[in-house]
């Protein structure tokens, strides 16, 4: 099993943060079964104020590149994608293109 660990910041509005995590209390299943059938066997974001962090488990043959090949040819995914972008924006020092950011693993116990 693969642990992936992605941080993302949201627009600095508490209405906008409320209507994302709304959002997410119940996403289309069509935007489910898209992250299934990628191969991620589980997944968690976490906030703190306008941070999130999201923990995604997948099995052995998950790939970001993958996943990103499905999405791209998914018509639900790109407008949930581009409905999520109104409440999301970039980490600081990440790509303008890339909304979720890959963190780097420095410390295990």
């Amino acid at each position: 099993m693969k642990k992936y660990i992605l941080i993302l910041d949201l627009v600095n509005d508490e209405k906008l943060i409320s209507e994302y995590i709304d959002y997410h209390k119940d996403i289309p299943l069509a935007i489910k079964n898209s992250i299934l059938d990628a191969g991620i066997i589980s997944m968690e974001i976490y906030r703190f104020h306008d941070r999130m962090v999201m923990e995604i488990k997948a099995n052995d043959d998950f790939s970001f590149e993958h996943k990103n090949e499905l999405d791209r040819n998914n018509s639900q995914v790109i407008a949930w994608e581009k409905l999520m972008s109104t409440y999301q924006k970039n980490i600081p020092g990440s790509p303008d293109n890339v909304k979720w950011v890959l963190a780097e693993n420095i410390f295990k116990l």
